[in-house]
């Protein structure tokens, strides 16, 4: 169930270190928060990138996995977010 999925998803996300994610409650998607070190701000900003583009690029190439960078959503000045999708089958989350 899609429930199921939304809490798999951000029980997963909260794990992960620097990773922050409030409960899903009625979307396909999470909007995770980010904690990026300074140096990797400084980096992204030396490319002419958004902080959370270049993390998410990083983690494509580091892992297969792709998530959109939240700074194409408004986020607040200052924070870091990525969106991704809940809807992989369960036994994937897991």
């Amino acid at each position: 169930s899609l429930r199921r999925r939304a809490s798999l998803v951000s029980a997963a996300l909260n794990r992960l270190k620097g990773v922050s994610c409030n409960a899903l409650d009625g979307a396909l998607y999470a909007f995770p928060t980010i904690s990026l070190p300074a140096g990797a701000i400084r980096a992204a900003i030396a490319q002419g990138l958004q902080p959370d583009a270049l993390y998410c690029l990083e983690l494509l190439e580091a892992t297969g996995i792709v998530v959109v960078p939240g700074s194409g959503f408004g986020q607040k000045e200052g924070t870091y977010h990525f969106r991704t999708t809940i809807l992989p089958p369960e036994d994937m989350l897991e």
